[in-house]
C-alpha cells in the first residue's frame, strides 16, 4: 500500500469506473490510466491511496504497477503546479533551418537543403515556442514534454550523411 500526500491547490479525482485518475491544478490537468486488475486506488481526504490486488499470482506485477502509478501521480502533481520545460537549440552551418509550429506539429524547413519540410508531432497539451534559434517545450505532463522534445530532436538526424560533417540539427540544451 502506498499513500501520497496531495499538495494544496491540486485536485485529484477518480472516474466512475475507477480506471482513470485526473489530477488538476493551476496550470492544467493530467489524466493517468489505472490497471484495475492490479490496483485499487482511492482518494482519502488529502491523500491518494494505492493498494495492490490480493492475488498471489499477480503480486509482483501489482507491486511494480503501484510503484509506477505512484511515481506518475507525483510527477503529475508537480506538473500541474509548476509545469515542465525542456529547452532546445537550433544549430546549423550548411543550410539555414527555419522552424515553425503548425496544426499540432513542428516543421523544420530547409533541413540539409531538402525541399520538403521535416515534421514532428506535438504530444498531448504540450506547447512549443520558437524564438530565433531557441526552442522551448512546455507542459504539465513530463512524459508528453519529453516525447515531444524527442520527436523534435529525432527529425533533425542526418539521413545518409556523415554525422561528423553534417552536425546541423535541433539539440537539447544542457540542464544545470
Amino acid at each position: 500500500m502506498q499513500e501520497i500526500e496531495i499538495p494544496s491547490g491540486v485536485k485529484v479525482q477518480l472516474s466512475k469506473d475507477r480506471d482513470e485518475l485526473t489530477i488538476s491544478g493551476k496550470l492544467g490537468s493530467c489524466t493517468k490510466r489505472i490497471n484495475t486488475h492490479l490496483l485499487q486506488v482511492s482518494v482519502d481526504g488529502s491523500r491518494l491511496v494505492i493498494k495492490e490486488a490480493d492475488s498471489k499470482k499477480l503480486a509482483k506485477k501489482a507491486a511494480l504497477a503501484a510503484q509506477a502509478l505512484g511515481s506518475e501521480a507525483k510527477s503529475a502533481m508537480r506538473g500541474v503546479e509548476s509545469g515542465y520545460e525542456r529547452r532546445m537549440k537550433i544549430l546549423f552551418a550548411h543550410f539555414p533551418i527555419t522552424v515553425e509550429v503548425k496544426d499540432g506539429t513542428v516543421q523544420a524547413k530547409n533541413m540539409f537543403g531538402e525541399k520538403k519540410p521535416r515534421v514532428a508531432r506535438i504530444i498531448g497539451d504540450t506547447k512549443v515556442e520558437v524564438k530565433q534559434q531557441d526552442l522551448t517545450v512546455r507542459g504539465v505532463d513530463v512524459y508528453d514534454v519529453g516525447q515531444t522534445a524527442a520527436n523534435i530532436h529525432k527529425l533533425s538526424f542526418a539521413k545518409h550523411k556523415d554525422s561528423r560533417v553534417f552536425q546541423d540539427g535541433i539539440y537539447y540544451e544542457s540542464e544545470e
